[in-house]
């Protein structure tokens, strides 16, 4: 007789009994960390306003190229005059929702992909591993800035050329895990028992599915910030004049040696956010994958 047991709740139960102390202690710091600096970080960027009293368009003719800590402007001004203190904040904006709104489709729709795939079988499995090997043949940044090139640049596309490219990844994760997965006892058990297959895949397979693909998803995340920027830096990421921390540092380049703030404070913004998504990314590679 089968003894059915929830797959999260086991999960969990075994991670508690396998994974030392001390990596555990070590992931709840990461995690911790990493979270308080993101936290940070997003409100700073959410309450710009309150931050600072200039647009981050706003161009004063008369102080351009204001040093640092000028009369009223404290990351100094740009080319244009625009206040960089302005444009770092609310260009940290596009940058967080190009982190966590570009990643969260491609995660819930590889998942389901790879899921379904893996579940299934036969030649369902067949086709959808065929196009996902198909988007592995080209190059991933290629793809994008082709989609961007067709549709034009803009914040909008660039989620699309994203959403369109980035979801293959998850899919052969999840797939991976759910062939594994389909071995379990309790998912063998579920079978015996008649479970409907949207049953067994959403509550017995899913649970042990999301770990893996939860924590590529805090490594994706910072790639895809990383892209947004190189593309910003390249010219075809979100058009000017709106604030992106790549174009920033992509326009201070010609002043680096006498003005090295106007590369630098993006290009710190930038680090420091992939700083916080790489430290939730181990916090949580250590707490939910058991020790071996």
């Amino acid at each position: 007789m089968f003894v059915l047991e929830r797959p999260a709740a086991r999960i969990a139960a075994s991670s508690r009994r396998r994974l030392p102390m001390p990596s555990r202690l070590r992931g709840r710091f990461s995690l911790i960390l990493g979270t308080v600096i993101l936290l940070l970080l997003a409100l700073a960027c959410i309450g710009a306003p309150l931050l600072t009293s200039y647009p981050p368009t706003a161009i004063d003719a008369i102080n351009p190229l204001a040093p640092m800590f000028s009369k009223g402007h404290l990351l100094g001004t740009d080319e244009f005059g625009r206040d960089v203190l302005s444009r770092v904040l609310y260009g940290g904006r596009y940058d967080l929702a190009i982190a966590f709104g570009a990643t969260a489709v491609t995660l819930i729709v590889g998942t389901l992909v790879g899921l379904v795939a893996g579940h299934v079988g036969g030649r369902t499995d067949t086709v959808i591993m065929r196009i996902v090997d198909l988007f592995f043949a080209f190059p991933f940044i290629v793809l994008v800035i082709a989609i961007i090139a067709s549709l034009g640049s803009s914040l909008i596309n660039l989620f699309i050329a994203l959403w369109v490219v980035s979801w293959v990844s998850y899919a052969r994760i999840a797939h991976g895990q759910t062939l594994s997965a389909n071995r379990y006892g309790y998912v063998v058990a579920a079978r015996a028992l008649g479970f409907s297959h949207l049953r067994i895949m959403f509550v017995h397979i899913l649970p042990s599915v999301l770990p893996g693909v939860i924590i590529f998803a805090m490594v994706d995340a910072v790639g895809n910030v990383l892209l947004g920027a190189s593309l910003g830096f390249l010219g075809v990421g979100i058009p000017q004049p709106t604030p992106e921390w790549g174009s920033m540092i992509s326009e201070g380049q010609n002043f680096i040696l006498s003005n090295w703030y106007l590369s630098i404070m993006p290009g710190a913004a930038l680090v420091l956010l992939g700083v916080a998504l790489s430290l939730i990314g181990d916090g949580l590679s250590d707490l939910l994958r058991p020790a071996r």
